[in-house]
Order: structure tokens, then sequence, then C-alpha cells
């Protein structure tokens, strides 16, 4: 296991670098620690040392680390910001009715001192100096004693204890299925500094950005406790629980209370696990000799749903590497705890009492992240739609085509819940800092929704082969680093060769829609002239289909000026006919079609349904 370790560590690093062009650089985060579990009293001890490589032209005088658990306490800045947005997080807030009206009560604002999370540094010291620190909420600021230069290492060594939470959001004990620890963001995480400088974000609700770097972690815990989490046990034959060789009978040494887990994870920006006594423990083989575990609860309810899932995962494992590209690890872990879903470092946190369907549909999910945030790792609290839209996205995809029935449009509904958002008057750019949306759904429908469609109509502006280049180019050059939306918008120029900066800016940065219409169909002797109109502030290329009343079907095709591009024949069957571009600065379109008026039964802007026209009842004109 040590020498597959090393192999792996040196594979990853090889591929983070040949893609790499020489101005790119990113941090490196080295960490070991080992963590003694009260699992009686929800409390943990550590230890950590830490090598962080500045590979930036800063000189760094201090550093920030992340202290998520201090969120789960009155006053922090998430209670408060449950208190004060309109929808708060269901499972932040508790319900009840005082005379026929409903109150709303804050979790963490009622939260008990031996319920509350919290996590304690001390000796901080770096290079064997002592540093001095500073908590801020959720933010553990050092200054240095000394500065860390360009291109230098320095270390850093800590102790820290930790509380764990009631479980309120993503991470703490006895959850509402009984789950004794989901222990996520549990530990003391060295902060982001790139290009753009340090991300100090404090841990409000959303999600997360972090270094990249090799975990060495042992967990001291009661031995009959079942682990699983982040990265690949050592230790397998002297752990047991599922993890060791076939055949093989683990016995405890006599008077054995606790048991030592040992984890090496090379090449992560995480680090989770979830422990509990019932768990059963499950490992199936996935394409590329990947080991899926499963841990969920010894509850005859749930057992045949958690084994049917199972070859879903595999088969889904399969799609998401030919979709997207291999996954670069050899382990992932489906781990009943958590609150709903949530992915991590090769595993992920979900709720398991469901229905098949259910947890089907979010394993499949979370497992998307593997590729779109464990893997490529772009900055969810800027970019939240880059990692929830494309794995909405792939989900689309994988679920379409694991279903018994097909369907043409696997986005259909996205587009919906888009337009919905459109007119609700809510909506606020992608650009939005995820924790500073006015709501809850708002954010949720740009991120998941808005971000999903990005791809999709994307799909409509370049074509499907040339999205489908784009996704595995954009997955194989940006693997292990922390691509922004730029990045995604010149892979597609790179693959299709159209210009697209206008469609980044136009769909990311702003709330412009999209709105074409067909404003009137005129007879002209025998040809047929048909007049168009861009209505909202986005604009598209355009494909329009003619149904004819003998039966017989055309189509036309009319670039976007600003693409300087012509997309391929996406129905060959079909007889395209492409005409002049449109541009922008016009408004009114006008062609004509070399048939008379009476001879045509139909045209249809759009018949994909992948254009997010926001006004669909003005694209269809129909001779009654």
């Amino acid at each position: 296991m040590r020498k597959f370790f090393l192999l792996s560590l040196v594979l990853l690093s090889v591929f983070s670098l040949v893609a790499q062009n020489t101005s790119y650089w990113q941090q490196q985060a080295d960490y070991k620690m080992e963590v003694f579990m009260d699992a009686k009293n929800f409390q943990y001890k550590g230890n950590q040392e830490l090598v962080y490589t500045n590979n930036s032209s800063d000189t760094l005088k201090k550093v920030f680390f992340h202290l998520y658990n201090n969120a789960f306490q009155p006053g922090s800045e998430m209670d408060l910001r449950s208190q004060n947005i309109k929808d708060a997080d269901a499972r932040m807030v508790k319900k009840t009715k005082v005379d026929g009206k409903e109150v709303r009560e804050n979790r963490i604002a009622n939260l008990k001192p031996n319920e509350i999370g919290y996590l304690k540094i001390s000796n901080f010291k770096q290079d064997g100096v002592e540093a001095k620190t500073k908590t801020i909420g959720t933010i553990l600021e050092v200054i240095l004693a000394k500065p860390i230069l360009p291109n230098s290492k320095t270390t850093f060594t800590l102790n820290f204890d930790g509380q764990v939470p009631v479980q309120i959001r993503r991470s703490g004990r006895n959850n509402s299925e009984g789950i004794a620890l989901s222990m996520a963001q549990w530990y003391p995480k060295m902060a982001e500094f790139d290009f753009e400088g340090w991300h100090t974000d404090a841990y409000i609700a959303r999600e997360f950005h972090g270094v990249w770097g090799n975990f060495d972690v042992k967990i001291t815990i009661d031995k009959d406790y079942v682990l699983g989490g982040t990265g690949y046990l050592q230790n397998t034959n002297q752990i047991g629980h599922g993890y060791q060789e076939k055949g093989l009978e683990v016995k405890y040494p006599k008077n054995t209370k606790n048991l030592t887990w040992h984890f090496i994870a090379p090449q992560v920006h995480d680090f989770t696990w979830a422990a509990d006594k019932e768990y059963l423990h499950d490992v199936v083989k996935g394409p590329n000799d990947v080991d899926l575990h499963f841990l969920y609860k010894n509850n005859p309810k749930i057992i045949d749903n958690w084994k049917n899932v199972q070859p879903l995962m595999v088969e889904a494992l399969r799609l998401l590497n030919k979709h997207v590209g291999d996954y670069p690890y050899k382990q992932y872990s489906f781990i009943q705890g958590g609150d709903g879903g949530m992915e991590y470092a090769m595993c992920t946190l979900i709720l398991g009492n469901g229905t098949l369907q259910g947890i089907y549909g979010t394993a499949l999910h979370e497992f998307g992240h593997s590729w779109f945030q464990h893997v490529l790792a772009s900055n969810e609290l800027k970019h939240a739609w880059m990692d929830e839209g494309f794995t909405t996205y792939v989900q689309n995809v994988v679920t379409n085509e694991m279903a018994a029935k097909k369907v043409e449009n696997p986005f259909k509904q996205n587009y919906i819940a888009y337009v919905d958002l459109v007119n609700s008057g809510k909506e606020q750019p992608q650009t939005t800092q995820a924790d500073r949306f006015d709501e809850n759904r708002p954010y949720s429908i740009s991120s998941y929704i808005k971000g999903s469609i990005f791809l999709s109509q994307l799909g409509y502006l370049i074509g499907q082969d040339n999205l489908a280049q784009t996704i595995k180019r954009y997955y194989h050059d940006f693997k292990f680093k922390h691509p922004t939306p730029n990045d995604i918008m010149r892979t597609a120029e790179r693959v299709s060769g159209a210009q697209l900066d206008w469609y980044l800016t136009e769909w990311t940065q702003t709330t412009n829609t999209i709105d074409y219409g067909i404003t009137a169909v005129k007879e002209d002797g025998e040809k047929t002239i048909v007049n168009l109109e861009r209505i909202g502030r986005m604009p598209m290329p355009i494909d329009l289909q003619v149904e004819y009343v003998d039966g017989t079907v055309e189509s036309f095709y009319i670039p976007l000026r600003m693409m300087y591009f012509e997309k391929a024949n996406p129905n060959l069957a079909i007889k395209r006919t492409v005409l002049s571009d449109w541009a922008w600065a016009n408004p009114k379109y006008e062609f004509s079609i070399g048939k008379p008026k009476n001879s045509i039964k139909k045209i249809t802007i759009d018949p994909s349904g992948l254009m997010a026209d926001v006004k669909l009842d003005n694209n269809v004109f129909e001779l009654k």
C-alpha cells in the first residue's frame, strides 16, 4: 500500500504539471495529523504538522486557517445569517406555531455549551518558533515568526482541541438518521492563497475552496466504530471492519479498547470521515480497478436499497469516466451520514433512509462532484455555478443514459426552473459571492440550474460534438488546478473555433435574458417572408424549423456575427439552409422561404429547447 501511495503521488504530481503553462502556480499544503476521538463526549484532541510550500512570487508575512467548527456557536456569522435570511435553510431552523402564527427558532442560537462546535488552537509554531495567532470567528490569523519567501517551504506545528456539534449543517453528531459522527470540516485547514490573494471567507453556510496537498492522518477511536472517508487505509489487516484482505479474520489483542486508523490521501484539498458502531460495509469493484465502498446503518428497512444502488454506482463511474475523464483515485466511499448530500475528497456523506431512487440520485450528484470539485476544484464561493452547475449537467446526462426510457431533452426541467427564477424578479448575477445572495432559492437555481444550462446551451451554440470535446479537454487541461470561468470559455473556443467571450459575460456576469420572437410571416408571390426580432438583451444564433403541409421539414440557421462561427448541421436527415449572419446592433432580421405561405404548417425557433428563451409563446408561428 505504501508503494502504491508513492506511485500515485508521483503520477498525480506529473499530471498536474504537464498541462500547466509557465505562468501558473499554486500553493501546496502537506498535512500530518494524529487525532484521538473521545466518542462518548464528542470531543477530540489532535496535533498537526503542516509543510507549506509558497510557490507564489509574494513574500508571505501572515497565513490564515479555517476553523469551520466555530460556526456552530450562538452569535456566529452562520447563526446570524440564518436568523436574517428570508428563506432560511430548513435544517437550520425549528418552526413552531404560537397563537396560530409560525415562529422560527434558529437552532444554532439555542445550542448549549456541550452541543456547540469549536476548534481551539494552541502551541502554534513555525519551524519550531512560536508564532502569534488570533481567532476571528471561523478564521485563524497567524502572524509569522519569519516571512515565507517565494519558492520556499516552512513547517507549521500546532495542537487542536475540538468538539463535534449537534448536527445542524453537514458536520456533527447524532444526526436525524442516527449516525454517530459526521466529521467534515473538522480540522484546522490552511486557507487558499492564489493569484487573487488570500481567500479568508467566513464559514456561513456555503461551500469551500482549498489548497492541494497530501494527507497522512491517524485517527484513534473506540474499536467498535467503523470508519469511512477520504484516502487509503494503510493498516487494513489490523483494523478489519470489512477493509481486510478477503478471507482474513481479524482478531484484536486482548484488552484492546481503541484502534488507530491510518489513512493516506495523495493530492486532495480536503479530508473527511464518518464513524458509527452500526455501519455495514460493502466493497465492490468499479472500472479501472477503483474500489467503491458503501457504509450504511444496519437497518433492515434500508439494506436492500443500499445493496441495489451499488451496481448503479459502478455504471455511473463508467459513464462519468466516459463523459468527463477518468477518475484519478483508487477508492470512493458512499457513506450514510451528513444532512442531505455533500461532496468531499474521495467520499460523500448522504442521507440513507429514503427510497432507492432518492439515494441513487443523491449519490450520483455527489459522485459527479469528484470530477468538477475535487479534481478541478474551482472556487465554490466565487463561482459556485462551475461546480454545482457542471455536476448537475453531467448528472442529467448520466441519468438519462442509464434510464430505461430516454428523453430527447434531459435538461427540460432546468430551463423551466430558470425561467421561473427570471419571472420572480429575484435573480442575481452568477458573479455574486455565494453567501451574498439575498435568498437561498435564487442561489440554488443560479448555481445548480443556470450553471447547468451554461453547458447545455453551449451545446446549442457550438454543437454537441464540440461540447463533448470541450468538457473532456477542460478536465484534462485543468485537473488538479483551480480553473476560473475564463478557462472553460477559452477551452470551448479552442475546441470549436468560435468566439465566446460575449457568452461568458452575458450569461454569468449579468441577468440579461434571451427572448426572440417571430413578428410576421408574409406572403410574397411564391415566397414567404419571415420577420424575427431580438427582444431580450442577450443575443444568440438562431435555429429555425419549418414544417410544411405536405409533411416535409426544413431547417434554417442564422449565425451570430460576433461568434465568427458556423455550427455544423445537428440533424443531417433534415435539409438545412445557412442564412446571412445576424449582427447584435440590429434587433430585427428578415429572411425568405422559397415556398408560398399556404404551404407552411408551422415555424419554430429552436426546436431543440436548448436555448434559454424566457418567453416561448412568440417562438412559434402556426398557420391555422
